[in-house]
């Protein structure tokens, strides 16, 4: 689908334009966001959940679409993604609702893709 096809090859062209930058800081971040996300005492489907709900409410279109791809390698339903997204527009106020629908919309998209 255009909508995950396009989002992947710009997210993955700009990715390695920062990190072919050869910045120590930026290798850093990169890492410690890749490592904050592993199975631990919670599992990492938890965290992508987790990561789900905050960057909602952080109202970060590019990291909702980035954690409903996680989300939905690690096996996340439709009715955990509308509980997170409960949580998301309960802790973040009526301004998710937009979010959310583009976030229904790229989930729909993902799961459309089988």
């Amino acid at each position: 689908m255009a909508i995950i096809e396009d989002f992947n090859a710009y997210r993955s062209k700009m990715n390695d334009k920062i990190l072919g930058s050869d910045n120590k800081v930026m290798k850093r971040l990169y890492s410690l966001d890749t490592l904050t996300y592993q199975d631990g005492a919670l599992s990492g489907k938890v965290k992508e959940m987790l990561g789900l709900a905050t960057s909602m409410v952080l109202r970060c279109d590019d990291c909702v679409r980035y954690h409903l791809e996680k989300c939905f390698e690690q096996g996340v339903s439709t009715n955990e993604i509308f509980e997170v997204f409960s949580v998301a527009n309960v802790v973040g106020g009526t301004i998710v609702i937009p979010h959310t629908r583009r976030a229904l919309e790229y989930w729909e998209a993902l799961n459309n893709q089988k």
